[in-house]
């Protein structure tokens, strides 16, 4: 499989309301941390994280965090 494309090193974080999003995981939306389609042609799909209740998140910018689609700091090695 491919590797992402880094969009940000760093976490893009935002106050979110309960619904489904999709997280690109490819790197090349231009509509990040969520997916835009960029993705179609290749290895990549989106992460479909749903969330229950409004919260702020910090979503993985680098696209290589290992807990994807959440920043766990890995942008701080890549």
């Amino acid at each position: 499989m491919s590797k992402p494309k880094v969009a940000l090193k760093m976490p893009i974080v935002k106050e979110m309301e309960p619904g489904t999003y999709f997280w690109c995981a490819c790197g090349e939306s231009k509509s990040q941390p969520f997916c835009d389609g960029s993705h179609k042609g290749t290895d990549f799909r989106p992460v479909v994280e749903k969330i229950e209740s409004s919260k702020k998140v910090a979503w993985c910018g680098c696209k290589h965090s290992g807990n994807k689609p959440f920043c766990d700091g890995t942008h701080s090695k890549v």
